[in-house]
Order: C-alpha cells, then structure tokens, then sequence
C-alpha cells in the first residue's frame, strides 16, 4: 500500500470512528458543518441525497473532508424520497441535506410520507443566521413549525456546540420505538463557528444498554389462551414484521399453530407470498377470501399494524365475532381504531419470543381447509385470469416482470392502480422487496426512493412501477440517476388516464371523467434528453423481451408500457362500507357494466 493510500485510509477510519479526519484525533476544535458530517461519518452513514443553497453552504464546503458521498437531486422532495428508499431498503437511517427557505419546504411531502409509514430519515436543513432569525430574512422559513405534525422530533440549533449531542439524539430518535423523520434546523452561523467536539461525549443517554421490557404477565397469558383455544384465527401482518425484523417470529407462530396470514400493503414481504399459509393482501383492494376470512375470524392477531381505514372498511361491522390480540410497539395506536381485547405493548420480535414457548404445535385445522374452499378460481392471480383479447393489460406486465425476475427484484411503486396490481401480481417472498407510499399515498414517490433503493443495495435488481400521472411529478430525478448512473429499470404503466381517479369516477361519479384524462410526453424521448435508453412496449408479446433488455443494460432504462386505458382493479371496497361488501369484476358484479355493455 502506498504513503497515499495509508493516509487515506487513516482519514477514512479516523471519520467512521468519529474524529477529526484531518488529525486524527478523537477530540478537537472544528467548524459546526465539520462537526456534522464527523457524526454522520460516525454514525456509519455513507450516503447522503441533498441539494446546495446559500444557508447550507458551509457544510457543503466542508464534505470535501469526509468519506461520505453525496448525490446530487433535481429537487428537495426527491432528496428526501431517496432517504426514505434508502432506509426501506437497508434497514438503516436515511440521510437528506436541503438549504433553508423554499428548500426545506420542498422536504415537507417526503418527511410526511416517512411519518406515516415509520421510517427513519434524518433531514438537515440550513437556516439563516440566528443574528436575523424571526426579521423575514431572504429564505427564511419557521421550518419546525412547519414540519411539527410531520416529524417525530425537530431541533433549531444556533451554537456550534449544540450540533453533535443534537444530531446523535436525532439518530436514536429516529430509530428507536416506532421509527421517524426528525429534522435539524441548523443556522449559517452555527456552522461556521468553532467548538470542542468529541464523538462519544456526544452520545445520547438513551444510548446506554436497556434490557428487553417484558410485557406483563397477565397479558401473556390471556394472549396465549385465545390462541390456544381459536377456532378460527387470523394473524394480519403489517409494516411492523418488517421494521421490527420478525419474520421468523411471524413464521413461527403460523407454523406453530397452522394459522393463515394476511398482509397489508406495508406487510407485504413480512411473510413469504408463496408460503401455504399465505392469505395475501387485506383490505380495499385485498383478496376476497382474504376480507372473507378475517370477517369470519373468531380471533386476530394483530402484528405491527394500526388498523387503517383501507384494511378494516366501516368499523362498525368489521370482524364482529373475532377477539383481538394487538401487539404494537407504539402505545398510541392501541384501542385508537380497533378495540383490543389483548394488548401487547413492545417490539413484535420481542414479544412473540416471550409468548411462542407457551404454545404448543397445532397439527389439524378445519379452517384452512375452509379458506382453501372458499378461494376457487379466484386465487389464480397470473395470465390464465387476464383477458387475452390482444390488449395489453397492466397485469400482464406485472406478472411477467415478476416471472423473468423470479420474484427477487425490490420493486419500488408509485401510487394507484398500478401499486395494487403490484401488491396482486408481484408475489414478493423476501423481506424489503415491495417499497411503497402506503400512509400517505404519495404519488411521484417511486422514481427517486427506487434511486435511494438501489444506491443502498447496489447488487440487488431493482424495478420502478410507477403510472404516466405520478411519474411526471418527479420525472426531473432522470437526471439524478443519469449522473449518479444507477442501474435502475423503470416501467411507466401508461393508460392515458389518473387511472384510480378515473375508475373511481366510473364507479361512482357516473363516468365523470373530469379532469383524470392526461397527456403525457414520449417517455422514451424524455429518458433520452435525459442520457437515458428506452423502449415503448404495446404489445403482449414484446414485453419479456424488453424487460429482458432493460435487465442486460448495466444503467438506468425506462419502459413505456402502452396499457389498456378503461381497465380497473378488483376486487374494491367502496370507503365507508364493510370488507364483505366488495366490487367484484364486472362479470360478477351486475352493478359495473361490462366493457361490451359501454
């Protein structure tokens, strides 16, 4: 190894530990923006998604020390989007840099899409100097006042000393209990000043080993008989089997006591998709058996899920007969939607290790058999139920991008119809596989977190879904993955319409379709002016093929799949009524006309 390289190899050891890369000491007197990207070096963070500006630029010039790359976004959401793709997909902090005004409020969409689906980003953006904080100076911005609902925690630091403790709590923050956004307002001023840092004088308190809290005795208990003595339990399997790595927990009790699982959007991955014992997706769009049985379920065992509107339907008549086991990490969710009967407060994984010696294995169950019955035909989710009319459907495209990729890819949707064909047709078995808006809803969201996504597992395959509508809202991040040169494939699902919009203005607007219509560029074009290959696909057959060769070109490659424009997706569950109430397809459903009757 040469003087050069030992050197930086020192400098690159000296920043992961924490110190002055420059001295290689573990305490010493730097600028605040040295301080920062010292903790996040020390925090282990390798990347980071940002965009300059005056109020940030004192930690710009400084990054040129440290070990950490940057990429550059075409916009501040993006930025936070990629962060949030970047912890979906590894299991870490996500990290995004923006300057103070306009640009800590473009961050405002993706810290709320990271609030409502648990994910932990740390945002960091620049403020004016403190001399002039509250006079409406050029790019000022109450930032933490704006991102109050939207955040977990936020800080407004003013001295340069208050940045390491402040941006190590952050960390701890974001990751500890129910994950989160938290933001760091950080004044010019601050960073240009000197203080005494010292990485591990700087750990947060909270930091300091705590045992594993035990829930109480009684609820175990009371838990463990309604499992022992179900006829017909359900267990539904949210986001939290993810955040909380309970897989094999899950696994486990399913096994154990041969219960059926069913997944939210969040969850799905959580439980592999091609397991037996694998219901499929709950709710507005779920399963029909899947709605079926947990309406019939005697018992449900609620895990790291909260009971949203789009899983229960109407509260009022959801699972009027099933006692429920609630196991939720965050306290606050309990009782808030759906009553429990048992609550167990803790981290799922942590949980279901206190509770599954209680229980001894199951070897019959009547129930499946009856789950099994009540599927029929309608469980085949591939080709042979997809109209083969010579149109080409969006589940066509699904599903064979889920076959040639043999299901390993991580797919990252945007949101609508075809983040529900996704959920329905890409049987995702590994966890962290399917990456989605679920809380929020955030349409442009698939470009940029698939970028995040992929810079976090570079060696991992990595697809786009997204719609021609919520594509076009952060199509500028073509640029990002052109220059960054991302081996990412994007398949636009293009209909020509706000496709859920429309189809709920079919089914319940009387075909208003004011507004949904839209016109788009030539994708393929657009990823050219972009340095980007591409191909238009209208047909059935040219779509391996092209998938094929988006997967053989070592850089990002767009696809404009020409879809069907009136298609919907089934089942649905009209807001405000029950699960059992669903919109079938029109051949089965005499209230939607068939496409010969339009």
């Amino acid at each position: 190894m040469s003087r050069k390289e030992s050197s930086a190899a020192k400098e690159k050891k000296a920043a992961a530990a924490g110190a002055d890369p420059r001295t290689n000491a573990e305490s010493a007197k730097l600028t605040g923006a040295e301080i920062l990207w010292a903790v996040l070096a020390g925090e282990g963070v390798d990347t980071v998604f940002g965009y300059p500006g005056g109020a940030i630029l004192p930690v710009y010039d400084a990054l040129r020390k440290f070990p950490i790359r940057h990429v550059l976004v075409r916009h501040e959401q993006g930025a936070v989007h990629m962060a949030d793709g970047y912890a979906r997909a590894s299991g870490k902090v996500g990290v995004a840099v923006a300057t103070s005004g306009p640009g800590a409020t473009n961050m405002v969409t993706g810290l709320a899409t990271a609030m409502l689906d648990s994910i932990p980003l740390v945002c960091i953006s620049g403020q004016v100097s403190s001399k002039v904080l509250g006079s409406d100076a050029f790019q000022e911005v109450d930032i933490t006042g704006v991102t109050l609902p939207v955040t977990k925690h936020s800080y407004l630091i003013t001295r340069a000393e208050d940045i390491a403790p402040a941006l190590r709590e952050a960390f701890l923050i974001a990751s500890s209990g129910r994950p989160g956004p938290v933001l760091l307002d950080i004044t010019k001023d601050a960073q240009q000043a000197v203080a005494d840092y010292d990485f591990e004088a700087a750990a947060a308190e909270a930091r300091r080993h705590h045992p594993m809290r035990r829930v109480e005795e009684d609820a175990v208990s009371q838990a463990t008989e309604l499992i022992r003595n179900a006829k017909r339990p359900v267990i539904l399997a949210g986001h939290g089997v993810l955040q909380s790595g309970a897989e094999e927990q899950v696994r486990t009790l399913a096994e154990r006591m041969q219960i059926p699982v069913a997944q939210t959007l969040l969850g799905l991955g959580g439980f592999p998709a091609t397991h037996p014992l694998s219901l499929g997706m709950m709710g507005m769009h779920g399963e029909s058996w899947v709605n079926e049985a947990i309406q019939k379920a005697d018992l449900l065992i609620a895990c790291g899920m909260r009971f949203d509107d789009r899983v229960t339907g109407t509260l009022a008549t959801y699972a009027p007969n099933a006692k429920k086991i609630h196991i939720e990490i965050d306290p606050s969710e309990i009782n808030k939607n759906v009553k429990a009967d048992v609550a167990l407060i803790g981290d799922l994984a942590e949980v279901l290790e206190q509770l599954l010696p209680r229980l001894a294995a199951r070897k019959d169950s009547p129930w499946l058999r009856e789950i099994a019955a009540s599927k029929g035909s309608a469980a085949v989710r591939d080709i042979t139920n997809i109209p083969d009319n010579g149109h080409l459907y969006a589940a066509h495209v699904i599903h064979d991008i889920w076959r040639v990729t043999d299901g390993k890819a991580i797919v990252v949707t945007d949101v609508g119809q075809h983040q529900m064909w996704e959920a329905q047709y890409y049987k995702h078995d590994e966890p962290r596989t399917l990456i989605t808006s679920g809380g929020l809803g955030t349409m442009g969201f698939a470009l940029p977190a698939a970028i995040g996504a992929k810079i976090a597992c570079p060696e991992r395959e990595v697809w786009v879904v997204a719609g021609d509508g919520g594509f076009q809202m952060t199509a500028a991040e073509l640029s990002t993955a052109a220059q960054e040169n991302v081996d990412l494939n994007i398949a636009v699902i293009n209909n020509g319409y706000l496709g859920m919009v429309r189809q709920w203005q079919e089914f319940f607007y009387e075909k208003n379709y004011e507004s949904s219509p839209i016109l788009s560029p030539d994708f393929v074009k657009l990823a050219e002016a972009h340095g980007i290959r591409g191909a238009a696909v209208k047909t059935r057959p040219e779509v391996v093929p092209t998938v094929e060769e988006a997967r053989k070109t070592k850089a990002p490659f767009l696809i404009n799949f020409m879809v069907e424009k009136e298609d919907s997706v089934y089942p649905m569950i009209p807001t405000g009524a029950a699960l059992h109430e669903m919109i079938r397809r029109p051949e089965h459903n005499p209230l939607v006309e068939t496409a010969e009757e339009q």
